[in-house]
């Protein structure tokens, strides 16, 4: 990455609290070009993190610094820098998808003959050119999304925070959005927040696991992984013992089989006599970190 295109967001002690409650707490971290995949459980405070990160909200303490400048201070001059994709974003039904985007520049305050040539160019690059004229309400999940994409990328940014982005996708639309991120993340900072590992376990290049406001642990996937201290066990048992297992262990997926289920277990030790050692992933370590398996329900804070 060339020295002209070097940016630095930091953030530093950031805290926010709602009355008694502390959605973020004492939060430090820096991040420079490339994807920064924010996993954790719903309730954890990632929407909050984000929403101080976009100006949304104040922090009750602490700083957010863009190349050392505070962002609240450089208020419009910061915004510029940023795209964002709220997890529920607003739109006029409607609207076409086109008519959406240049209405959206038009709000960023982008001249008609410069929108027009980077709507062209965004509608081809999330797929996009033939649906151009569907009204918007009309819209699947993932088309929705999209377009969603699209209008944070308008102001070509220098940071792109997506909230929870694959919400509600199916698994096709999920990895044709993965894709998508990772061709968009070139010489800019992408911020995705989930709390479903395969949206960033191929594509961040660092993961911040963050539980209860604090960010626990930062690295690549391979070093939160290697940071686990139990073993994963698999192994078959009698359908009668399956719940006394789940009692007594982390139990990161349970397969059914002919009189039976296989489970795939977190434990120190051998759990079972028959328990064979495998190979620990992603998956495992939020199941580790986090105290219960990486669901795909969604919520918010």
């Amino acid at each position: 990455m060339g020295g002209e295109s070097f940016m630095e967001l930091t953030i530093s002690n950031l805290t926010k609290e709602f009355g008694t409650l502390r959605a973020v707490d004492h939060v430090n971290f820096t991040m420079t070009n490339g994807v920064y995949g924010l996993l954790g459980v719903n309730g954890a405070g990632k929407t909050t993190l984000m929403r101080m990160l976009t100006t949304l909200i104040k922090p009750t303490s602490g700083e957010i610094l863009w190349d050392r400048q505070d962002v609240y201070a450089m208020d419009g001059q910061y915004r510029k820098l940023l795209g964002y994709l709220p997890q529920d974003f607003g739109y006029y039904p409607d609207f076409s998808i086109y008519d959406y985007l240049m209405y959206i520049a038009s709000i960023k305050g982008i001249r008609p003959t410069v929108a027009k040539e980077r709507v062209k160019l965004l509608l081809k690059q999330v797929g996009l050119v033939r649906a151009r004229h569907k009204k918007m309400k009309t819209l699947s999940g993932g088309m929705k999304r999209r377009a969603g994409i699209a209008q944070a990328m308008l102001n070509d940014p220098k940071i792109l925070i997506l909230d929870e982005p694959t919400a509600g996708l199916d698994p096709s639309e999920r990895i044709r959005f993965r894709n998508l991120i990772s061709e968009l993340s070139e010489d800019r900072i992408v911020l995705l927040s989930t709390h479903i590992v395969s949206d960033i376990e191929y594509i961040a290049n660092e993961i911040l696991l963050m539980k209860d406001g604090c960010i626990t642990m930062s690295g690549t996937a391979e070093e939160i992984v290697a940071s686990m201290p139990e073993k994963v066990w698999t192994f078959t048992v009698p359908k009668a013992q399956i719940d006394a297992y789940l009692k007594a262990y982390k139990v990161a997926n349970v397969k059914t089989v002919p009189g039976g289920a296989e489970l795939r277990v977190l434990s120190p030790v051998r759990p079972n006599s028959s328990a064979v050692e495998a190979e620990p992933n992603l998956e495992d370590a939020f199941l580790y970190h986090f105290g219960e398996s990486a669901g795909e329900d969604d919520g918010v804070v």
